[in-house]
């Protein structure tokens, strides 16, 4: 009696629902944390013009609200998967929840466009923390039950991401119409609350890797390397200039001294030996970045051609990214439990392609549904690719490290996003018209190239999702 009561007891201070099976409470504050940074992305695309009216900025100003967002999580995700694996998932989780409530709050209340950007630059840092800290969740879970593959549950992941990314052009409109842009930032304030709430109740203090790392040395030096490093590059590509040259030469000493130190040091912020030993998870981040480059080009890209190319208004550009949406959510729903990653890659590539190569066809009397039909097309890369890489990276990455190799899968995401912002710039420079689109079709169309290339190339996808 005595042993049943100890077990009863244990189970609740874990949290566990049933011996041997995943926590199911940890669903719904990684759900929630999870798609923090995609509402935010996604709710902008409708709000630039309005902010940009309200502060009597130009366009090439309030793209800084995205680039802002874009450059924190990119320097974020890794500094803060890198404190997950060392400090454990709820504090980190708990901290970067409660900075997005900071944030909105500041939104609401900016009395400038800068002031609003530093806000972003806040939402980025603070909507860094909850995917790592799931992925380290995920992984001291399966290292608590014996499960190898949380399929179903990443897929619930990947899925919750997907539905935020369908209605959050939707809201973002109802929310301006009810009251102005200020909601779109106002709405983070409830946001992060319901997460601290479900984070509190439903977290566990401890994880069965949690103070593993406790006794190491945070490698801060490192990290503030990576970050100035990344930070050189990604201000170079937001305003491509060759009087901004200086900005890669700094980037580059500052890599080049970023490498020398991690390869020296014993703890080191990213281990690059084992890095340069994993050539199965340096593919499955190229392959991210690939993929986020046409995902993010085709998401603000063809939104601004849709308003300035094909003259729709704002609300029914936004309701022609719902058949996008949809089938990357259909298509994440059909395959998401099948752990398999490399056919999902393939597909996922050759209809990426294919996407790619319609957008060569529309013009400014393009008929309705030929745009639906494109952006529909481009939904099921969108469901297959980031899912499966994620897949792949929880097979191939280091277990004791997952939540600073997950916050780099999507440093990598971002760095992608960052990219295709570069690239719309450069074709758009006098507009969203139809030839500055095609020209940004030809350059996706390479990169969906290379997407599948790569993906075609490796091998080691072979035995993901099958019984070895």
């Amino acid at each position: 009696m005595t042993a049943i009561t100890g077990r009863i007891r244990a189970l609740r201070r874990t949290g566990a629902q049933e011996p041997g099976g995943f926590n199911r409470k940890l669903l719904a504050p990684m759900m929630l944390g999870s798609v923090l940074n995609p509402i935010n992305s996604s709710m902008l695309a409708v709000a630039l013009i309005p902010i940009g009216q309200a502060f009597g900025v130009p366009p090439s100003q309030t793209a800084w609200l995205v680039s802002g967002l874009y450059l924190a999580t990119a320097v974020g995700q890794p500094v803060i998967g890198r404190l997950v694996d060392t400090y454990g998932p709820r504090l980190l989780y708990l901290v970067g929840t409660s900075l997005v409530g900071v944030a909105g709050l500041l939104g609401v209340l900016a009395p400038s466009l800068w002031v609003l950007v530093l806000s972003r630059v806040l939402l980025g840092f603070g909507t860094s923390a909850a995917y790592p800290a799931s992925m380290f969740l995920l992984r001291s879970e399966s290292d608590r039950t014996g499960m190898k593959s949380p399929a179903g549950i990443l897929a619930a992941l990947s899925i919750s991401n997907q539905v935020v990314a369908v209605i959050g052009p939707t809201l973002g409109g109802l929310l301006i119409g009810a009251g102005g842009w200020h909601l779109i930032f106002g709405i983070n304030i409830p946001l992060s609350a319901a997460c601290l709430v479900l984070g509190v109740r439903r977290l566990p203090r401890r994880t069965a890797t949690s103070g593993a790392q406790k006794a190491e040395s945070v490698d801060v030096p490192g990290m503030a390397l990576f970050a100035g490093m990344l930070t050189a590059f990604m201000l170079f590509l937001m305003d491509l200039e060759l009087s901004h040259w200086y900005l890669v030469a700094l980037g580059a000493v500052l890599g080049a001294g970023f490498a020398m130190r991690e390869l020296r040091v014993p703890r080191p912020f990213i281990d690059l030996r084992v890095l340069s030993g994993n050539a199965p998870l340096l593919a499955t981040y190229i392959r991210q970045l690939l993929a986020y480059v046409t995902s993010y080009a085709f998401l603000y890209g063809f939104t601004q051609w849709l308003e300035e190319g094909r003259s729709l208004s704002a609300s029914t550009a936004g309701l022609l990214l719902l058949p996008m949406s949809l089938a990357a959510m259909a298509v994440t729903a059909l395959t998401g439990r099948r752990a398999e990653v490399r056919h999902k890659l393939l597909i996922g590539g050759i209809v990426q392609i294919a996407a790619c190569a319609a957008l060569l066809l529309v013009g400014s009397g393009s008929p309705l549904w030929l745009l639906i039909v494109i952006g529909a097309l481009v939904g099921v890369p969108q469901g297959l690719n980031g899912l499966a890489n994620q897949n792949a990276l929880y097979a191939q990455a280091d277990p004791a490290r997952m939540g600073s190799s997950a916050g780099l899968l999507r440093t990598f995401m971002y760095v992608g996003a960052l990219l295709a912002s570069a690239a719309n710039a450069l074709f758009f420079k006098g507009g969203a018209d139809t030839a500055g689109l095609h020209d940004l079709s030809v350059f996706l169309l390479v990169v969906a190239c290379l997407f599948l290339a790569v993906s075609a190339a490796d091998r080691s996808l072979r035995r993901i999702g099958h019984a070895q």
